[in-house]
């Protein structure tokens, strides 16, 4: 069991920091706003901290922990960047923001289809899910305000 819950974990970790990047490139996009890029910052060490839990729980089941985005996360930034070029940078970085929560949490919902997870792992996943939704809730808010 240790295996697929290490596997599982890992998987959603790269996301996880891809997601974090993610916040940390939306912050840096909306330099015009204080109050916005305050909350991208704010949401950005909210995942870090989900990150660092995954982390732990991988290394309690005695796996090596994932510290690394996934190349996919990668391109999206970029994508991000590229497209803010051409249209307002922040509009540009929630449109990316609410496409990259979209997908962590249906990312996040396949894994917890998974029967044979541990609690811990559950446990885990729900949050981050939960934290996903919040985000893409956040995102819309955002969209409609612009």
């Amino acid at each position: 069991m240790s295996n697929q819950n290490v596997n599982v974990l890992n998987s959603v970790t790269k996301t996880l920091i891809d997601s974090c990047k993610g916040y940390e490139t939306c912050a840096d996009m909306s330099d015009d706003s204080y109050a916005l890029r305050a909350e991208f910052n704010r949401r950005a060490t909210e995942r870090r901290a989900l990150v660092n839990e995954f982390q732990h729980q991988v290394r309690t089941y005695g796996g090596e922990p994932k510290d690394d985005g996934s190349l996919s996360g990668v391109v999206h930034r970029g994508f991000t960047k590229f497209t803010g070029l051409f249209k307002d940078d922040e509009k540009a970085a929630v449109e990316a923001l609410d496409d990259g929560e979209e997908f962590l949490a249906e990312k996040i919902e396949g894994k917890l289809d998974h029967d044979d997870l541990a609690p811990e792992t559950r446990t885990l996943l729900k949050r981050a899910h939960s934290s996903a939704r919040a985000g893409e809730r956040f995102a819309d808010l955002l969209e409609k305000s612009m």
